[in-house]
């Protein structure tokens, strides 16, 4: 039987400052960003100093399963590839994009928060 390595301590650790951004956004924009930069975040930690991870390397796509894209150069390294097939990462991955896809759906729906700031 195979090891799996985890990384749900890094998402327990990234989740509070998480779900207080996805909180706070104001705009679909937001979302988006605070998506990316938990995403950077969370691939630092996972793989230090292996490869740096850009904003330009991930994508959000709120409208269809997964919620995201990452970079081919990104998920072609060997690196990655092992950590990723090895692990509950992408479990992980999947949750915050979830979650952001909420968020972003929701702000989508219920534009009042997005045109005060606008007004403003």
């Amino acid at each position: 039987m195979s090891r799996q390595l985890s990384f749900t301590k890094f998402e327990n650790e990234l989740r509070p400052d998480f779900r207080q951004k996805m909180s706070s956004a104001e705009s679909t924009e937001d979302v988006k960003k605070f998506f990316v930069y938990t995403v950077i975040n969370l691939m630092k930690k996972v793989f230090a100093d292996d490869f740096k991870l850009e904003y330009d390397d991930i994508a959000f796509a709120p409208t269809k399963a997964p919620y995201y894209k990452l970079n081919n150069q990104i998920t072609e390294k060997d690196q990655f590839k092992s950590i990723w097939e090895k692990s509950d990462l992408p479990q992980v991955m999947k949750r915050f994009a979830e979650s952001a896809a909420n968020r972003f759906n929701h702000l989508v729906k219920n534009p009042d928060k997005t045109e005060s700031k606008i007004r403003m």
